[in-house]
């Protein structure tokens, strides 16, 4: 079922409605696992799992239960692709560009650098072609894939010191994800791929000297402002990141109609409880952060250009080598040509006058 005929006119509360929670008895009893790429001391981002899991269990009277497990407790954070694929697990809570290493093109499930804002991301998913184009994708690799939220335009990370130039970034290791990591390197910085609840004692240990998670909330959560004072912003390589909910393909097809619509449905509602919390939580977790001694910074321009080079590059290395890259690259950036176009006259000046007034 496309997301986008089902969706727009039926919430949960009209799935409910329209009579399809008593339709499921005749799957009576489903019991399903959801492993999370993320850990369970970060109540938005693993909490988009529990969300989904409940809804999917409220709209079926709780004949459809789906329980889910923290990283290593049944696979590591960074296994629940192949738990998905080999059927493991039935299904999964992740960010897709940590398998970049397999395939550039799942980097497009979740964030690009100089990529599309969260709301672009739905548009392009739902309205363009962008769900079409990656469960194309997917399909390879026996996974149908559902939004999963999205945390919004990021912050750029904790560093020990301060980033005043591009020179001033050549040698630093930096945890960061994704696609993120090979553009840093390719401006001097040395990237590490570490999972979110291992950060903090790498950056404690001097292991890393920098380390990018997703904002003000969770970042102060994992208490990186205490080994890492200085705070940058914007996180460039995700402009808005969003996650995906991945369930086995045959997993899924075994699922009736009904089924298959709540968990379409249940989806889309974790994904938006997910961006509402952090929308309404980062602003007091950054005040927090700075009352306590953290030092914002704004990444100097010759750092962004060097970036935004470096990132137009390596689309066009990796064009050249990888087609499924290419052919979905090629559409995520025509929609980002046209939506930038819309946003500056709408989104962008109404926003740049109103951060600019006393409010």
């Amino acid at each position: 079922m496309e997301r986008r005929s089902f969706v727009r006119g039926a919430g949960i509360a009209g799935v409910l409605a329209a009579g399809i929670a008593p339709a499921v008895h005749a799957q009576a009893n489903i019991r399903w696992r959801l492993a999370s790429s993320f850990p369970k001391s970060l109540d938005t981002i693993f909490g988009a799992a529990d969300t989904f899991a409940k809804a999917v269990g409220d709209m079926t009277g709780g004949k459809f239960q789906i329980t889910v497990a923290a990283p290593g407790e049944i696979v590591p954070a960074f296994g629940v692709d192949d738990a998905v694929r080999n059927r493991t697990v039935e299904m999964c809570h992740t960010a897709p560009y940590y398998f970049v290493g397999k395939n550039e093109a799942f980097a497009f499930g979740t964030a690009v650098p100089f990529g599309l804002n969260s709301r672009q991301i739905n548009g392009w998913m739902v309205e363009g072609n962008g769900e079409k184009l990656m469960r194309e994708f997917y399909a390879q690799f026996n996974i149908i894939n559902f939004i999963g939220g999205n945390t919004g335009a990021q912050m750029g990370g904790f560093w020990r010191k301060e980033i005043k130039s591009l020179d001033d970034l050549k040698g630093q290791k930096m945890r960061i994800g994704g696609f993120g990591g090979r553009i840093m390197e390719r401006i001097g910085a040395v990237p590490q791929m570490i999972p979110g609840g291992e950060i903090y004692q790498a950056l404690e240990k001097g292991t890393i000297d920098a380390a990018e998670w997703v904002g003000p909330y969770d970042d102060e959560k994992l208490g990186l402002s205490k080994v890492a004072p200085n705070y940058a912003y914007p996180g460039f390589w995700e402009g808005g990141a969003g996650l995906e909910f991945w369930v086995n393909s045959a997993a899924y097809n075994e699922l009736s109609a009904e089924n298959k619509a709540i968990i379409e449905n249940a989806a889309v509602h974790a994904a938006t409880v997910m961006q509402a919390r952090y929308d309404a939580r980062n602003p007091a977790a950054l005040k927090k952060l700075v009352a306590s001694g953290t030092k914002l910074f704004r990444f100097p321009k010759d750092v962004m250009d060097a970036a935004f080079k470096a990132s137009q590059d390596v689309y066009a290395d990796i064009g050249g080598k990888n087609p499924a890259f290419k052919k979905i690259h090629d559409d995520y950036m025509t929609f980002r040509r046209d939506a930038n176009l819309w946003f500056r006259f709408s989104e962008a000046t109404f926003d740049d006058f109103m951060q600019t007034q006393r409010l």
